[in-house]
């Protein structure tokens, strides 16, 4: 089997969860995050965008139900044994395949959590869940059990962090070597992604974020190269990507000259990356980073720049997007703990003057120093 992790490691997992489903007097999980399938088991597969659920007994007992294309994925990546098919047909309902699974397993109005929070789950295929199950079993929103265990990281996810992060800086040293005057964005991009498959990286579970010009300001992909002027901005957001986990970086790099309203606005990130990181404390309330990063913004007079947001945690995650829980935002009760990873990410957007300032990096929280995951420092690169 393809595993990333040992048996004992998954077993130490699902042992876990077990204890919180216990906690929380529920008889079984039915999970539709692939996030929460990988980490429990190893199962790594994109099938989660047809209906597609791995279920977790209180007592232990594990079963995947999936389409037929999946069966031998999730033999060959996960330590599932218990695999069952529902067939494609114009009238399948895979919802009433599960509930036969639940009447079997004796699961008739038993209390069963489930991942709402899914992007597994539409909500059609949430609505024939609800159809299914209503009068069979007591439905509870577990969303955030395999989630909250997922965001601090075993030492051997850690391992898989740390290259990520040696990744995503051979993808900035490749991005430097094509950056310039007349560069095009195409290139730039092939470049990034190259260094990552060939140091034997992932992809990524969201596409890199390039732009240059006025769409240097903007924070998404779009369709759509261009050629950079002799004087320019590029803004990249990029991971570095192994196993499926995630090590972000995110830089705006003046081409040709750097604007004096750049230089500016780089010192106010630099100075808000340290707020940051001071404030990125075991015990204390992730929110207390964000009033960091505003308070720097709100001293230097660019409020008006900046986001409602500095940042997230990161791990293991699927398209469509590398984002996990907990975010940076202003109120965020979520105390920070050792063996979290996140990336802080200091976005100054000056519409005003069509210019962006944006670094960013990730790290590892530690009980009293942070591990930064780049040997790239935060000055400002001009090509």
């Amino acid at each position: 089997m393809a595993l990333h992790f040992s048996v004992d490691e998954f077993a130490a997992r699902r042992a876990r969860t077990i204890a919180e489903l216990e906690r929380r007097g529920l008889d079984g999980l039915l999970m539709f995050r692939q996030e929460s399938m990988f980490y429990l088991t190893g199962y790594d597969s994109f099938g989660y965008v047809f209906f597609q659920c791995l279920y977790l007994g209180a007592d232990g007992r594990l079963m995947l139900l999936t389409r037929a294309p999946d069966r031998l994925q999730a033999e060959h990546t996960s330590v599932i044994e218990d695999i069952r098919i529902w067939v494609d047909a114009p009238d399948a309902n895979p919802a009433l395949d599960l509930k036969a699974f639940l009447r079997s397993a004796g699961k008739a109005g038993k209390r069963l959590g489930v991942e709402y929070d899914a992007y597994g789950l539409t909500a059609a295929n949430g609505r024939k869940l609800d159809a299914a199950l209503a009068g069979f079993a007591d439905l509870v929103d577990a969303s955030d059990i395999v989630t909250r265990l997922r965001a601090v990281k075993s030492a051997a996810e850690l391992a898989y962090v740390r290259r990520a992060g040696a990744l995503a800086d051979d993808a900035l040293d490749a991005a430097l070597a094509v950056i310039g005057p007349g560069a095009w964005e195409g290139d730039i991009l092939a470049a990034m992604q190259g260094a990552i498959f060939k140091g034997g990286g992932d992809y990524p579970s969201n596409e890199f974020i390039i732009g240059s010009g006025r769409d240097g300001l903007l924070c998404r992909f779009f369709s759509g190269r261009r050629h950079l002027d002799p004087v320019d901005q590029i803004t990249l957001e990029w991971a570095g990507v192994y196993r499926h986990y995630h090590a972000a970086m995110m830089r705006t790099i003046p081409v040709g000259r750097a604007h004096p309203r750049h230089r500016d606005l780089h010192q106010v990130c630099v100075e808000a990356m340290a707020a940051c990181l001071a404030a990125l404390k075991p015990g204390e309330p992730v929110g207390a980073v964000f009033d960091a990063y505003a308070a720097t913004c709100a001293r230097h007079g660019v409020e008006k720049y900046r986001l409602n947001a500095t940042g997230y945690s990161l791990g293991t995650t699927f398209a469509p997007n590398w984002m996990d829980w907990p975010m940076f935002y202003r109120g965020n009760p979520v105390a920070a703990e050792p063996g979290m990873v996140f990336f802080l990410h200091m976005i100054l957007m000056d519409a005003d003057r069509g210019l962006a300032m944006c670094p960013g990096y990730t790290v590892i929280v530690g009980a009293r120093e942070h591990e930064r995951l780049s040997r790239h420092p935060l000055d400002l690169i001009v090509t």
